[in-house]
């Protein structure tokens, strides 16, 4: 069984920042790609970045680039999203989310295996 653990979400004013980490446990494997996706009220679940565990490719959401930044640590089995200049339109739940295997479409949610309980990011006006 694996586990993944987001933490890091909380409630912030509009131009502020917060970093979200996803720390997995449990029979923990070599990801091939690790992402985050968020899901607003009353909204889809949709894709925010994603990342190559080997190479560390990075794949950004159009929404989102320029402003939120993805990285790895191998050794933690950690993967972090730094948020910079949020905006109330960024305020949903996030997850992570892993594949151990190379995923045709990385902002596709059936590639990905395991999931995450997900954490709030809250972005007030």
């Amino acid at each position: 069984q694996v586990q993944l653990v987001e933490s890091g979400g909380g409630l912030v004013q509009a131009g502020g920042s917060l970093r979200l980490s996803c720390a997995a446990s449990g029979r923990t494997r070599s990801w091939y790609g690790m992402g985050w996706f968020r899901q607003a009220p009353g909204k889809e679940r949709e894709f925010v970045v994603a990342i190559s565990w080997i190479g560390g490719y990075t794949y950004y959401a159009d929404s989102v680039k320029g402003r939120f930044t993805i990285s790895r640590d191998n050794a933690k089995n950690t993967v972090y999203l730094q948020m910079n200049s949020l905006k109330p339109e960024d305020t949903a739940v996030y997850y992570c989310a892993a594949t151990p295997i190379v995923p045709g479409d990385y902002a596709l949610i059936s590639e990905y295996d395991y999931w995450g309980q997900g954490t709030q990011v809250t972005v007030s006006s």
